[in-house]
């Protein structure tokens, strides 16, 4: 999963000796990335957790009974520096105990474009009618943000749409002129009616007409790992359904605030918003090639 960026081999023991390594590895440790930590153990553990950004972390069990795997995505807004995160492994082994240990994230900078967009402006200076709808709405998501259930999904993740993004994670939006918050997620272009599918299992935690998103579906894959699709011009599931990956759950439309047709694919991995790309790139079927996601330079 992803390409070894480093490797920490010391460790601290407690009540026992068993040894545990931490690798880091991803596309890139920056802004807005899917950061893989894989912890080895010498023993079985019951229980592997992983403390960083001021969050917790729930790592999973791999096909080796010694491999853990944990999700550690980095907001946007996470300034460049040294960050530690602290793993905590609980044995079920003949020398059950805990064996902490640590990995250190250096995480560099990141450059994003500025997206400049003209739209209805309704949807730039909402009318005062549609102030609660806005706040109660943007309080909902913030809260479906926080949740933390358990693994949903089983095999690699998978793009949802076959097109390409056009790249706009993280770029600084400005709309008719007006600086707004960066753009959250990745746009897929097409033509209304374009078969949208969950990009892996989960659980359909919100899916309805909202605001500014338009026909919004919101899947919850577990682990803190969160899917939004908006703009849909059909959504094809009810909240409260179980889905699978590959499994159809809306159509490609041009609802809410939008300049035309697509899709837009917002993740959020333990309440940070992270690139659709950097996710498939570490947990997908094949890493991400299209250019416009990179991770660096200038967009």
């Amino acid at each position: 999963m992803g390409t070894a960026l480093g490797i920490v081999l010391a460790c601290s023991l407690v009540a026992t000796q068993s040894h545990v390594t931490v690798a880091v590895g991803g596309r890139a440790v920056q802004p807005g990335e899917v950061v893989v930590l894989t912890v080895h153990t010498a023993e079985p553990a019951a229980r592997v957790g992983v403390h960083v950004f001021d969050r917790d972390v729930t790592a999973f069990r791999a096909d080796d009974p010694l491999t853990w795997t944990a999700l550690v995505g980095i907001d946007l807004d996470v300034k460049p520096g040294a960050y530690r995160a602290e793993v905590e492994v609980h044995l079920n082994g003949s020398g059950s105990g805990t064996v902490r240990q640590s990995a250190t994230l250096n995480v560099s900078a990141r450059r994003f474009s500025t997206l400049r967009l003209r739209v209805d402006p309704g949807f730039v200076n909402p009318p005062d009618a549609e102030t609660t709808r806005i706040l109660d709405e943007a309080a909902r998501l913030a809260h479906l943000w926080t949740m933390d259930t358990e693994r949903h999904w089983s095999g690699p993740f998978m793009s949802p749409v076959t097109v390409k993004p056009v790249g706009r994670f993280g770029a600084r939006s400005v709309f008719n002129g007006q600086p707004r918050q960066p753009h959250g997620g990745d746009d897929y272009p097409g033509p209304v009616g374009t078969p949208i599918v969950s990009p892996a299992g989960g659980k359909v935690v919100l899916a309805e007409n909202l605001y500014f998103t338009g026909n919004t579906v919101v899947v919850d894959h577990g682990l803190g790992v969160l899917s939004l699709f908006a703009h849909l011009s059909k959504i094809g599931v009810a909240k409260g359904d179980t889905v699978e990956g590959g499994q159809r759950i809306g159509l490609i439309g041009a609802t809410g605030r939008v300049t035309g047709p697509h899709l837009h694919w917002a993740v959020r991995l333990g309440g940070a918003r992270v690139d659709p790309a950097s996710l498939l790139a570490a947990v997908g079927k094949t890493p991400a090639t299209d250019s416009a996601s990179a991770p660096s330079g200038a967009r």
